[in-house]
């Protein structure tokens, strides 16, 4: 359908189901940014991790009461203190070796974790309720707009503006940054480098399960719904260009609107226009939109 004969309730409709789709992209993207860009780990456990949040606020809701806004927090605090465990017991002995060994070893941690949550639910998924507080929607003229998915935007325009901030442009940052490049000179200022980067691989993981919790009450919570989302994740970060904090979170809601509006012009693209832009931009700036070439 040419563009310009696209009814503007439609256009815009599609649009901002493809902001919502690009705030999920970019807070998962951004977490595999950290890892990446701070301790050169490409963590292909990611998805899981990001089904692990779902499952923990799904739980906690069904077994223990715990509403929404607990789990928006505890979630990520839970598979944050998993991460911290993979990051001492296995990640640490990666550093110095090939990329090759970490994602690896993370993608045989996500087929652990996706197949022990097959067993024990099943694929089918369970529904976890929107919070009252944002039940309903709102009528913008051009569609009816769920107020809890543009909560879903607000949050994740938040989390992504202050951890981009924090990495560039605090003395924290700046620590960690120097840690992964001069641990030895950073270490010999009397600062724990060690838990530096066991802190950055618990805060990427702990960015997956806060998406795993915002995704709760709008996708049915199921083992396989990280492993369906990390591969158009992994496109995002390689086209925002590898460790780019920025990059990761421009490319997320970029490629969002981009696949909204391919639906409307050419549905049957829509699946796999993410992943023709990545090879265009893998032809012509391998280092990604925002990445720094070699």
């Amino acid at each position: 359908m040419p563009l310009f004969d696209i009814p503007i309730q439609v256009l815009m409709g599609q649009l901002m189901l493809g902001l919502i789709n690009g705030s999920f992209y970019a807070v998962l993207s951004l977490g595999l940014a950290i890892i990446f860009g701070l301790l050169n780990i490409i963590n292909f456990a990611h998805g899981a991790q990001y089904m692990l949040g779902a499952f923990v606020a799904l739980l906690a809701f069904n077994r223990l009461g715990m509403n929404y806004w607990v789990a928006l927090i505890v979630a990520p605090l839970v598979v944050g203190a998993l991460g911290v465990v993979i990051e001492r017991t296995m990640l640490r002995r990666l550093y110095q070796l090939d990329h090759l060994y970490g994602l690896l070893l993370t993608f045989g941690l996500s087929l652990i974790l996706e197949g022990l949550f097959k067993n024990y639910f099943g694929v089918s998924g369970e529904s976890y309720p929107v919070p009252e507080q944002l039940a309903g929607g709102v009528n913008l003229g051009f569609m009816f707009l769920p107020i809890y998915r543009g909560w879903v935007i607000v949050a994740s325009l938040v989390v992504c503006l202050a951890a981009w901030y924090v990495i560039e442009r605090t003395s924290l940052g700046a620590t960690l940054r120097a840690a992964t490049q001069r641990p030895d000179l950073v270490q010999a200022l009397g600062i724990n480098v060690p838990v530096l980067v066991t802190a950055t691989y618990a805060a990427g993981t702990a960015l997956a399960a806060f998406a795993g919790v915002l995704a709760a009450p709008v996708v049915q919570v199921n083992p396989v719904m990280g492993s369906n989302l990390i591969i158009v994740v992994f496109a995002v970060v390689v086209i925002g260009g590898m460790g780019s904090i920025a990059g990761a979170i421009l490319t997320g809601l970029g490629l969002g609107l981009v696949e909204g509006l391919t639906k409307v012009v050419y549905p049957e693209a829509s699946a796999v226009v993410i992943f023709v832009i990545m090879i265009f931009v893998l032809l012509f700036r391998p280092a990604g939109l925002f990445g720094k070439q070699a």
